[in-house]
């Protein structure tokens, strides 16, 4: 039997050898595949090979082949626990990125607390020592409901699909499928329903940490019941585990949550609510120096500003198809004076108002609107994450009618608009994604190819590498999503830009031709920032906290050695606030050492130190943050002059564009 290997070629196989035959023949080493792509479908070591069959492995140090350890690795997890409380209700348990979770209801009002991981980890490990293998195995949904009888959540995700008649997609991942169950059994008797692949056995498992728990509402719903949630992290090597643990020891110390304290930049006031921030003055601050940049960086490119209010009737989201395809991600109506209105989940269905609110012109496109819009989004609170997942988020804002010739210069000019903004905040290291037409979507096949050409032909024609996001299309356009990664190596999804066919068309939108007929025009969504609050956040741990210096709220700060320096410190402060910096005096009511490093604690750029010799030599003591080595006696002028080229904000020529 003679199957096709990708990246190796044609080899001869036994009828009785199978994919684990193929992998001990052609892998990079034992156990290093754990899984296979028959003719381009996912699947177990264990599935059959056929004559002239496609075979791709997926090795354990790939994307693919993380998440199928992970996976397995849930599941032993759940087996784990399960021997320690027998009774226990399992939920759910799938692989995320960089680990995993299950979801558990423990018997008798019982709670995990944080010395039992210790205990399922040794557990885990036992039964991943039993070399206990993984089976899959279908059954009807009837049958599927009987083995799982003791199992109400698994029941209720078989009932969501069975007579839709279509897969749900939380339900197939789970393994339930349009006509039957999928479910895996370890050759202790655990079973779990689940779609797959998994390892072929636990041994192939073993770098794993349990790393933390917490409460989780049962599919999100704060109307269903509580369940608690076990964290992990897997990995295809203890190497490889290691390094990701100190990444996390490292994301730790930046925590945007833990240094927004300590700087005193921002909190979320229960009295308010979750995920509803306010800004304290430092916090607004660095908000106002973002925005503003934004602001001067859009003007200089062509765009003209706009604002909305934070509500709209129903009406107009109707229309948009927010509430037909975004309602649950809405807040709750309310009802005024005989009409519903909405909080605005999306600033889009209001700058197509202005845009609608007169007669058009082929001469007046592209027409280029920007909105710092706040906007606001019920997150589930398991969901929510500091700045980086609120209800009452700031996007910088930009909506772009354009006729169809314009479309993919336009692309372009975002494209670069997009890498001159974040190269502006220091970010330089970022992945292109095209995410295209997902299985639930809205228009014709030809308007997704037509607006799916012209993101590529853009980053073709500008020369940015790209990845494909096979599906990942909102339902109703295809997008561009720019990824950062930063200092420690993690990854951030933020700008977003997306061609949109479909809303000027529900608003029937037009313009005059050259030809003096009417045509739609081309709608091109983008959020720079993604927005200003989860920004906000990547740059703190990105820089952990200790901003460019054009944005720090506080600048310098000017040290006197003694009371007899006061004076000379204030004319400091004042030659400093003369270029334009922002500074302060810490007179000397305490000792020098103590505010040297409250100050270092608060990521100062420059500590000034000035005592009796500088009062008469006109020099200061120089304190750089990030440095060991003070520099003593530097002549004021030297330091200012330094000091004007440190505090002034990016250059915005990078953002000029000829029409």
């Amino acid at each position: 039997m003679k199957v096709e290997l990708l990246d190796i070629g044609e080899v001869e196989l036994a009828s009785d050898d199978g994919l684990v035959e193929l992998a001990k023949r052609y892998g990079k080493g034992p156990k290093t595949v754990v899984a296979a792509r028959i003719n381009g479908h996912l699947v177990d070591l264990s599935t059959k090979v056929a004559q002239g069959d496609t075979v791709e492995f997926i090795h354990a140090d790939t994307v693919q082949g993380r998440a199928v350890i992970r996976h397995s690795t849930a599941h032993v997890l759940a087996q784990a626990v399960v021997r320690l409380w027998p009774g226990t209700y399992y939920a759910i348990g799938p692989a995320i990125d960089d680990g995993f979770y299950y979801d558990f209801e423990l018997p008798n009002e019982q709670h995990f607390e944080e010395k039992d991981l210790p205990l399922i980890t040794s557990e885990m490990r036992k039964i991943i020592d039993e070399n206990q293998s993984f089976s899959r195995r279908k059954y009807s949904f009837q049958g599927g409901k009987t083995l799982f009888a003791d199992q109400p959540f698994k029941v209720e995700i078989i009932e969501s699909v069975q007579g839709r008649g279509d897969t749900l997609e939380a339900a197939s991942e789970e393994g339930v499928e349009d006509d039957a169950v999928s479910v895996y059994e370890n050759s202790s008797g655990f079973v779990d329903l689940c779609r797959g692949p998994h390892v072929p056995s636990t041994s192939y498992l073993g770098s794993f940490a349990l790393t933390r728990i917490s409460g989780a509402y049962w599919r999100g719903d704060e109307k269903r019941p509580q369940l608690q949630r076990i964290y992990g992290t897997a990995w295809e090597s203890k190497s490889a585990l290691d390094a990701h643990i100190r990444m996390l020891e490292e994301a730790a110390k930046r925590d945007h949550r833990k240094l927004g304290i300590e700087l005193d930049l921002f909190h979320f006031p229960p009295e308010i609510g979750s995920g509803l921030p306010v800004f304290h003055p430092k916090g607004a601050l660095i908000r106002y120096l973002m925005e503003e940049y934004a602001r001067k960086a859009h003007l200089r490119a062509g765009y003209e500003f706009a604002w909305t209010p934070h509500l709209a009737k129903s009406n107009l989201f109707s229309i948009s198809g927010h509430l037909e395809w975004y309602k649950d991600g809405m807040f709750p109506p309310m009802e005024l004076e005989g009409s519903t209105y909405y909080m605005k989940p999306m600033n889009c269905p209001m700058h197509i108002l202005i845009y609608q609110s007169r007669s058009r012109s082929y001469r007046e496109l592209p027409l280029r609107l920007f909105e710092f819009g706040t906007v606001y989004r019920y997150e589930r609170s398991g969901a929510l994450h500091g700045l980086a997942r609120v209800r009452g988020l700031t996007q910088d804002d930009s909506h772009i009618f354009c006729a169809k010739d314009q479309l993919v210069p336009e692309v372009e000019r975002l494209i670069r608009f997009v890498l001159a903004l974040l190269g502006a905040f220091g970010l330089k290291d970022f992945e292109v994604e095209v995410a295209t037409r997902p299985d639930k979507y809205i228009g014709s096949d030809e308007e997704w190819e037509t607006a799916t050409a012209s993101l590529i032909s853009a980053l073709g024609n500008i020369g940015v590498e790209y990845k494909v996001a096979e599906g990942e299309g909102a339902f109703y356009a295809p997008k561009i999503d720019v990824h950062l990664t930063d200092a420690i190596g993690r990854r951030w999804q933020v700008s977003t830009l997306q061609v949109d066919l479909q809303e000027p068309q529900r608003f029937q939108l037009g313009y005059m031709s050259q030809d003096n007929s009417i045509d739609i025009p081309y709608m091109l969504h983008r959020a720079l920032f993604g927005s200003v609050e989860r920004f906000m956040a990547i740059l703190i741990e990105h820089f952990e906290g200790a901003l460019p210096t054009w944005l720090m709220p506080k600048q310098v700060v000017v040290l006197p050695v003694n009371e007899g320096a006061n004076a000379y410190a204030h004319e400091v402060s004042k030659a400093v606030k003369k270029i334009g910096g922002r500074v302060s005096v810490e007179e000397a009511r305490e000792p020098l050492g103590a505010r040297i490093r409250r100050m270092k604690l608060e990521k100062v750029p420059f500590v000034v130190v000035v005592g009796d010799d500088d009062v008469v030599a006109g020099t200061v003591g120089v304190n750089r943050r990030g440095s060991n080595h003070p520099e003593r006696d530097m002549p004021i002028e030297l330091f200012l002059e330094e000091l004007k080229v440190e505090i002034r904000e990016p250059e915005l020529e990078g953002f000029d564009y000829d029409d």
